[in-house]
């Protein structure tokens, strides 16, 4: 998807002041058995038709609003994908801001996971 200027610019900023991690890392911390939240920011739509495992959903547009709910642990580690990368990086941008400590962004979001033949759950 070609993104405007506007957004890409906006999805920079929030990015140099978020940490990202690579679908190799994600997977690593699956298979070590280690405690975090994988949370997936997408649209409702974007979910149903598949995500990763193991993710809990909490869209872009009432991630604020619900987080507390899901993750109470301010310092708990919390990793945020989407489609691509951006939306997630502007949603850990924004937890960050709340208070969360331990936000990280997946790097290249749900396309780099199925691009590399990864697991998928489907609704």
């Amino acid at each position: 998807m070609k993104h405007t200027e506007a957004f890409e610019k906006i999805c920079q900023d929030a990015r140099s002041r978020v940490r990202e991690v690579t679908i190799d890392e994600v997977r690593e911390r699956q298979t070590n058995g280690r405690d975090f939240h994988l949370i997936d920011v997408r649209e409702d739509h974007e979910w149903d038709a598949g995500h990763i495992p193991g993710a809990c959903h909490l869209g872009r547009g009432i991630i604020e609003r619900d987080i507390e709910g899901l993750v109470p642990d301010y310092a708990a580690e919390v990793i945020l994908y989407c489609g691509g990368g951006y939306r997630s990086a502007l949603a850990a941008d924004n937890l960050q801001k709340m208070g969360y400590q331990n936000v990280i962004s997946m790097a290249g979001g749900i396309r780099a996971w199925r691009e590399a033949g990864l697991e998928e759950t489907v609704e």
